[in-house]
């Protein structure tokens, strides 16, 4: 064979070769094993639950019965460093925004029943961002983000479908605040009979029955359990007829019923063939109430707390940890190691933009995010990106923690300062503000930062409005004391 010839066989070899490239690899890729985490989104079902205490779980040693909460958390990860903000609607907001609720007016308080204002529209919601990304989105529970107007509604904010109620309380049995049923499905207020925690449970089971396997799901299961009051029925009670104090026991209750709901959620998830590629988050949305006067807009003066937050100072409402630190677990099949402990710092906000990487969805239309992409830390116990959290910011105090070292400032008179090392400390006994003048410094400094582009607090602004129309008009006096005040018919 002559040079010319085999040059010509040389080369038709590594042409051929050349071209046969690309299907070999593409034949080596299909042999691989697939990655839902890459080709198809996971589903995301995340539950809230409301006001429970940090201790008030089977996993935290509670004799409240929550095995389906401790099975998730048995198969997945104990998220031992969430922090949540100190009341409902500041926490559904951040989780809702990715962002902390000073920046847009929800940090103080909560959205009462007879206040107008809401989550203010220009934010980008987290169901908006994972509708881009092609998830079907539902809301089944608890809103708390504004109810007085429609354009604050769920379904007005990227849910797909909503049931449940609006505002922030309401009778398990009757569905009602101040004699006004709080019960909507996409938008209509619904009346019907049966137990709240029940119809959400009901609600989230058929949803997944009849959702369509080829569209990621994204469930915001939220139950207003173990909110006030406490009410539950009879056969749950039953469960319970050795503890003595009755709040306690209901509370159990409302709990252990909780519990079933949620097993019936993953049982049916199971049956449809969607848990494999599932992510549930389960969370409070706050520290357990300790103190009566945040309790609810129910007369609780007379009425034993029973909710239990371990060894965490105070409760809702407060910047300590018993405030702030929430039961927290996630649990992926597959994805998450069974039996992790993370004990890593995670902030609510760091929902958005966790959830929305794993989605493939885009961060464009939101707003500059406070949250920070943790998955790695859930899933993998590495260390959280996450060197700060920003417990709260409002006119009258402030809460910050960078690394260990967390301040709690009160400002109106008497203002008090108090610094705590919380890997060393973590349930706040010793207040080390004078031994370290430079972190109190530095600290106060952050907090002034970050106050200096606080938004006014719509709550302080819909009380002094409350207070106004009042002094305009005064309550209707009986005759004698019409008299009394030197008013008449004539006036």
């Amino acid at each position: 064979m002559n040079s010319s010839i085999s040059t010509r066989i040389v080369r038709d070899f590594v042409v051929l070769a050349l071209l046969l490239l690309p299907w070999s690899a593409k034949a080596q890729q299909g042999d691989a094993p697939s990655r839902p985490e890459v080709f198809l989104p996971p589903n995301i079902v995340y539950i809230v639950s409301d006001d429970q205490g940090w201790k008030d779980v089977g996993y935290h040693g509670s004799d409240i019965r929550t095995p389906n909460i401790d099975a998730l958390a048995q198969g997945g990860a104990r998220l031992e460093q969430f922090y949540a903000q100190p009341m409902c609607t500041p926490t559904r907001a951040a989780l809702m925004t990715g962002r902390y609720p000073f920046r847009y007016g929800l940090q103080t308080a909560v959205i009462a029943s007879n206040h107008t204002y809401g989550l203010p529209t220009d934010e980008y919601l987290l169901p908006q961002a994972l509708k881009d990304a092609g998830y079907k989105t539902a809301i089944i529970g608890k809103w708390h983000l504004g109810h007085a107007d429609p354009k604050y509604w769920p379904r007005q904010r990227g849910f797909d479908y909503q049931y449940g109620p609006l505002i922030g309380e309401i009778d398990y049995f009757t569905h009602e605040q101040h004699h006004v049923v709080d019960w909507y499905r996409d938008n209509v207020r619904v009346n019907e009979d049966g137990y709240s925690t029940t119809l959400l449970g009901n609600d989230a089971v058929k949803l997944i029955e009849e959702h369509d396997n080829r569209v990621p799901l994204y469930l915001y299961l939220t139950f207003n359990a173990p909110h006030t009051p406490y009410q539950a029925p009879q056969n749950d009670l039953d469960r319970y007829s050795s503890v003595a104090d009755p709040s306690r026991r209901a509370y159990s209750a409302m709990i252990t019923a909780m519990d079933e709901q949620i097993g019936r959620v993953v049982e049916a998830l199971d049956k449809k063939k969607m848990r494999q590629n599932t992510l549930i988050m389960f969370q409070s949305d706050n520290g357990g109430t300790k103190n009566p006067m945040f309790a609810g807009e129910g007369d609780m003066s007379k009425i034993k707390i029973p909710v239990d937050n371990g060894p965490y100072r105070e409760g809702k409402a407060s910047l300590y940890e018993g405030g702030v630190r929430v039961i927290s677990l996630a649990n992926w099949p597959g994805h998450i190691k069974p039996g992790s402990i993370v004990n890593e710092m995670i902030h609510v906000v760091d929902a958005y933009p966790t959830l929305i990487g794993l989605a493939k969805g885009r961060l464009e239309k939101n707003k500059p995010l406070d949250g920070l992409d943790v998955w790695e830390t859930i899933s993998g116990g590495k260390p959280s990106p996450r060197t700060e959290i920003v417990y709260n910011i409002e006119p009258f105090r402030a809460g910050v923690r960078q690394g260990d070292w967390k301040l709690i400032w009160r400002t109106p008179l008497p203002a008090g300062v108090e610094l705590y090392n919380i890997a060393r400390d973590p349930y706040e006994k010793d207040n080390l503000a004078a031994a370290n003048p430079d972190k109190v410094d530095s600290l106060q400094k952050r907090a002034n930062e970050l106050a200096a582009t606080m938004a006014k607090p719509l709550f302080l602004d819909a009380e002094f409005k409350a207070v106004l129309q009042r002094l305009k008009t005064p309550p209707a006096l009986p005759d004698d004391d019409a008299v009394l005040f030197g008013q008449s018919d004539d006036d």
